[in-house]
């Protein structure tokens, strides 16, 4: 079951009285069409009111919700071909990082995105979408392959932030995300940087100087 934000209420008993109608009426071999046909015109018009007058709360919950589409998700639907690459080659593979060559249409591009993980283990696996070091550096090594290889970048991002930790500090966490906004702002090829989702602290910064930034809706 999906979970409701307290805003989605009405939309959600709007729902379930339109599904008891019809039950209602299934039930009792009534015709259903032009009652269940006013009340789910209904939906869109409250749908659009409630999303038109968001609080900055309601935006970040939404931003934030279970049930958002992940990169990985828009990397599925749009993209064909992903071939991940491991690893940054210093110390180890972050999963909150991934990325590789993929293709978009007709054209080669390298895609890299945060990862969180749709439940608990492939969250903890993850680490929440908070990338470590290697992540970062992982990342740099990508892009440097896709300036050699003279194809676009294209980075989804969907972090609440950098892992603060006592290791993430050891391994020089400042130093890697200062590297790799360094990194893109070398670059020759064009990027494209698009929040899906969170879009928080240095986190988000180190994969996002680029040609163009664009962000979701309610993200």
């Amino acid at each position: 079951m999906t979970p409701l934000l307290e805003f989605e209420q009405p939309l959600a008993e709007l729902e379930a009285s339109i599904n008891k109608y019809i039950a209602f009426c299934h039930k009792k071999g009534l015709d259903k069409n032009e009652a269940k046909t006013m009340l789910e015109e209904c939906l869109p018009d409250l749908r659009s009111r409630i999303y038109g007058n968001l609080t900055a709360w309601d935006k970040v919950q939404v931003a934030r919700h279970v049930e958002r589409p992940y990169p990985l998700d828009y990397c599925n639907m749009i993209f064909s071909d992903f071939m991940e690459l491991h690893g940054d080659r210093r110390y180890a593979d972050d999963q909150a990082i991934c990325g590789g060559f993929a293709r978009l249409g007709e054209r080669t591009v390298m895609l890299i995105m945060t990862r969180k993980g749709r439940n608990l283990q492939e969250n903890i696996k993850c680490n929440f979408g908070s990338a470590h070091p290697e992540g970062y550096r992982k990342a740099q090594r990508l892009m440097k392959l896709a300036d050699k290889a003279k194809c676009p970048i294209i980075c989804l991002v969907d972090t609440a932030g950098a892992y603060p930790g006592v290791g993430a500090e050891e391994r020089h966490i400042g130093e890697a995300i200062a590297v790799s906004i360094q990194d893109m702002f070398r670059l020759s090829v064009p990027v494209i940087s698009v929040i899906t989702g969170e879009g928080g602290s240095g986190g988000a910064l180190a994969l996002a100087i680029a040609n163009r930034v664009l962000v979701m809706e309610y993200a």
